[in-house]
């Protein structure tokens, strides 16, 4: 029997907590099942929050590549699981998490199915999405258009910021901090 793999790019983000140690154990989380393959990973970057409340903590954001077997839908509720068992909750949309996991593109896949639009609808107009990917899939395109491109061309571009994985604490630098 042969085995189908999709490419997949998902968006990983976290403004609450231990962020960077979050999102460290969450990639592991997410490439755990045998279902889901490790392509690349990006480096990480810290940028304001875009949309929800106003007064959030700055979020670690970074973007894995992966290759998978699970069918969309199935993906989703993977990133879900683990979403949860970081402590996700879901009480304001847009507000402050301990880890969102986004699937940005599942293969050429479109769909607009409300519980899993794709591409991501917005995934264009985030820098702190197309920044990350473009630095594993430089040659990457979203609607046509390469990510470099749109990443420049994004309202929150100036706000990105290296990560240089010193300790933190909800946004706020715990050790190693100048």
């Amino acid at each position: 029997m042969i085995t189908q793999y999709t490419r997949a790019v998902l968006a990983l983000g976290s403004n609450l907590g231990e962020r960077n140690d979050t999102l460290t154990e969450a990639v592991a989380d997410l490439v755990d099942r045998p279902e889901v393959r490790l392509l690349a990973v990006s480096p990480v970057v810290q940028t304001k929050a875009v949309g929800g409340p106003a007064g959030q903590p700055d979020f670690l954001n970074m973007v894995i590549s992966v290759e998978t077997s699970l069918a969309p839908l199935e993906l989703l509720k993977h990133c879900q699981s683990v979403e949860n068992k970081h402590h996700r909750v879901r009480e304001v949309h847009w507000g402050p998490r301990t880890l969102d996991v986004d699937i940005i593109v599942y293969g050429d896949l479109e769909s607009s199915d409300p519980v899993l639009t794709l591409p991501h609808p917005r995934a264009a107009e985030r820098a702190f999405v197309l920044y990350p990917w473009s630095v594993i899939e430089p040659s990457a395109t979203l609607n046509g258009v390469r990510i470099g491109e749109l990443a420049a061309q994004a309202a929150d571009y100036r706000d990105l910021t290296p990560f240089d994985g010193f300790g933190d604490f909800d946004g706020v630098p715990t050790a190693g901090a100048v």
